[in-house]
């Protein structure tokens, strides 16, 4: 935990009114659990549904790095859910996404990440970082009384202001009051009954919404079981948040991109340019900060879709390929001969290629997916993608560029292998790592990873990739 590097930020927890004008408030609170798997992202998707349908303004956060759980998140909210992390996205700029959020909404969730003394730092870290109560999802459906002493020792061993716990898979009223009477003063918040029918999942988590058909049906049905303790969730204190937030210092810091987020001059190295992206089902993994970094250093962003056998808008001056799920879609891929055509085209012509895991495996020569079956992609990248049962890839990863570090992760299920000497490698952050990092490949006008970049860490270093190779 870094608790204690944490401990004097200017966030406050006030039960009188600040000075007006100089601070916002909003009802915020963590979600998090003893571990994945015990429900957060279906029960603050559920929460947050049953907020909107009170009439409450409801804003989501994911903490740490993660693609599919917002998307799922956004349809529930019908906000952008975007990212919070210490580590990736930074103390100061985290704190600046809270209060520009707390300013214009009622309630803010943030979603944890893992349990919630997982990681350095962790979702505890954060919770103590912004004054922000927290409320513990336990999977009750195997157990009773022991859930007592799962929520004490989630509160003391930090300790963390764990507000309450909602339960999740409650067999009945029965098995609720066991849950509450075990929990001594800690408050049973809410509960959530155990699901017939539940949010699907695969190898990177849970399914992508736009391909579960009743999505819509099942997060109604969601908010409709969460049976919420009206009077605690009205008892919340408000969270207020200083409006007069520093920018980044140097060294301390992660720099912020663009006119939009403080931190970075008025120039705008891609004024101008035209960036495609790649975005489908087999693209669909980008950090919506991203986006915003790419606009505020100037491009234009315009999407196309691969899987449709779309080819690359032929105004476009660069290239993001991001990751996604190219082996579930592979014959679609090889397939889809126009877009291999256009990118062949584009990289033989010197356009600047950025391509992030699932992009840099569909610009291959080859994939081998889950079945074993092997599919031609583009060919840019001498070598073969294999999927594989086993993790390859986790965790936070940084990249020391010439415009320095630029921070991300890296998560994946495959191996490429390639006769291709790497340039360099996103090292894992933690120092308990054994692994190399993820090899970064540059090959002309082309950078392709299994990394997957957080470009508001290092603006500059984003916009060198974007202008690579341009005379």
């Amino acid at each position: 935990m870094v608790v204690d590097t944490l401990h004097d930020i200017s966030v406050h927890l006030h039960t009188d009114s600040p000075e007006k004008n100089q601070f916002v408030s909003a009802k915020v609170v963590l979600i998090t659990a003893i571990s994945s798997g015990q429900g957060k992202t279906t029960v603050t998707a559920a929460l947050a549904r049953k907020l909107q349908q009170q009439g409450q303004m409801v804003r989501v956060f994911k903490t740490g790095p993660d693609f599919i759980d917002p998307q799922l998140l956004e349809r529930a909210c019908g906000t952008e859910v975007d990212t919070l992390d210490l580590w990736m996205v930074g103390l100061v700029e985290s704190r600046r996404k809270l209060a520009l959020a707390a300013a214009d909404t009622d309630v803010i969730l943030i979603e944890g990440v893992m349990g919630l003394y997982d990681g350095t730092p962790s979702s505890a870290d954060l919770a103590l970082a912004f004054g922000v109560p927290v409320l513990a999802v336990l999977n009750v459906g195997a157990m009773a009384q022991t859930v007592g002493a799962l929520a004490l020792g989630l509160r003391d061993y930090g300790p963390v202001p764990l507000a309450g716990v909602i339960a999740n898979k409650v067999a009945s009223t029965r098995h609720a009051a066991m849950v509450r009477e075990s929990m001594r003063d800690i408050p049973l918040f809410a509960t959530l009954s155990g699901q017939s029918d539940r949010l699907p999942e695969r190898h990177l988590g849970l399914v992508l919404p736009d391909e579960v058909e009743h999505v819509e049906s099942l997060l109604q049905q969601l908010a409709d079981q969460l049976e919420l303790d009206q009077p605690a969730w009205d008892a919340l204190p408000l969270t207020y948040f200083d409006l007069r937030i520093p920018e980044a210092e140097s060294g301390t810091e992660q720099k912020t991109a663009g006119d939009a987020i403080p931190g970075v001059a008025l120039v705008q190295p891609l004024k101008d340019k035209i960036i495609a992206i790649a975005r489908d089902a087999a693209f669909a993994f980008m950090y919506p900060a991203n986006l915003a970094c790419l606009r505020s250093l100037g491009a234009e962003l315009q999407f196309f879709s691969p899987l449709d056998n779309q080819a690359i808008p032929p105004q476009a001056h660069a290239l993001y390929l991001p990751g996604g799920y190219p082996e579930l879609h592979a014959a679609r891929l090889q397939a889809a001969t126009r877009w291999q055509e256009s990118v062949r085209t584009a990289y033989a012509a010197g356009m600047p290629i950025l391509a992030e895991c699932g992009g840099m495996m569909a610009i291959s020569e080859f994939l081998v997916d889950q079945q074993g079956q092997r599919w031609t992609m583009a060919g840019l990248l001498q070598g073969t993608v294999s999927m594989q049962a086993r993790l390859a890839g986790l965790g936070p990863h940084a990249w020391q560029t010439k415009q320095g570090e630029l921070r991300g992760h890296s998560f994946h299920y495959s191996r490429f292998v390639t006769p291709i000497t790497p340039a360099g490698y996103a090292k894992p952050a933690r120092s308990c790592a054994v692994s190399a990092g993820e090899a970064i490949y540059h090959q002309e006008n082309l950078t392709a990873s299994y990394f997957h970049a957080y470009f508001p860490s290092n603006p500059a270093a984003i916009a060198a990739l974007f202008l690579r190779g341009q005379k």
